[in-house]
């Protein structure tokens, strides 16, 4: 079997006396759509937070692509195609849908000391680009008519796209999306299903946080599973539905 795309060892993370994820190894392998579970309390945002440099671990190592990214910051780990998205969205409210997605990009010339005094056509070249880059990416995820609408105006499902779409500007190899479903109307949830897929069978890799059971069973596989911080389930989504532990872990008992 190929190297994974991202591999966790032994990753625990600790608030004072609170162990939050406790020892966490796992593997993701390229091209699939992994579906992360578990009751709520579980640890999900809080590996989700370590593994993308917003919290360093207590202990253990990240790896993506083979390279050691255990303490690399989220802008450093995002030009090394880890992307992001967080269970509530944070878009910059008082700007545009467009304008929202063309900050994405990162070492943009404009944002060096000197680009505004010695690179103006430089500056205005790479925006050309940019803005057309943001324009595609909007029509994919189905938000060009709204490219001019501020972006606190739209709906909560559009501002899950507006969030994939984001991301997309960095070109991702692997993408960690959190609830996407959550709070989304079914018409938008079918369309960020239909377009999760498009890019999934374009390459892109996904880890999703999800309580939708009927999301993870049809869309995910393989599906992991945490309780108390640990892994206690990794296998299909038909073996998941069927794992008394994991059953036990919903329903409230203690996991051995």
């Amino acid at each position: 079997m190929a190297e994974p795309l991202l591999r966790l060892t032994g990753i625990t993370r600790d608030f004072g006396e609170f162990r939050a994820v406790n020892d966490v190894s796992l593997d993701i392998h390229a091209g699939t759509i992994t579906g992360l579970i578990g009751p709520n309390g579980a640890g999900k945002t809080t590996l989700f937070n370590v593994l993308t440099g917003m919290l360093p671990p207590t202990s253990g190592t990240v790896h993506l692509d083979g390279q050691d990214v255990t303490r690399f910051a989220p802008d450093a780990l995002f030009s090394l195609g880890l992307g992001r998205t967080f269970q509530i969205p944070r878009p910059f409210t008082k700007m545009s849908v467009l304008e929202n997605v063309m900050l994405a990009p990162l070492a943009q010339a404009g944002e060096r000391l000197w680009g505004p005094f010695f690179g103006a056509a430089k500056m205005r070249e790479q925006e050309t680009a940019i803005r057309k880059r943001a324009m595609e990416v909007l029509d994919f995820v189905t938000l060009a008519p709204l490219a001019d609408n501020a972006a606190g105006q739209i709906s909560g499902g559009q501002m899950k796209l507006l969030e994939l779409a984001r991301i997309l500007m960095g070109d991702p190899k692997l993408i960690l999306l959190d609830e996407p479903a959550a709070g989304v109307n079914p018409t938008l949830t079918k369309t960020l299903i239909a377009k999760i897929e498009e890019l999934n069978r374009e390459g892109k890799t996904f880890v999703i946080i999800e309580h939708d059971m009927d999301f993870v069973m049809q869309h995910c596989n393989p599906v992991i599973a945490l309780a108390e911080g640990r892994k206690v389930f990794e296998g299909t989504a038909e073996d998941a539905q069927n794992n008394t532990v994991l059953l036990d872990a919903y329903l409230g008992a203690q996991v051995e």
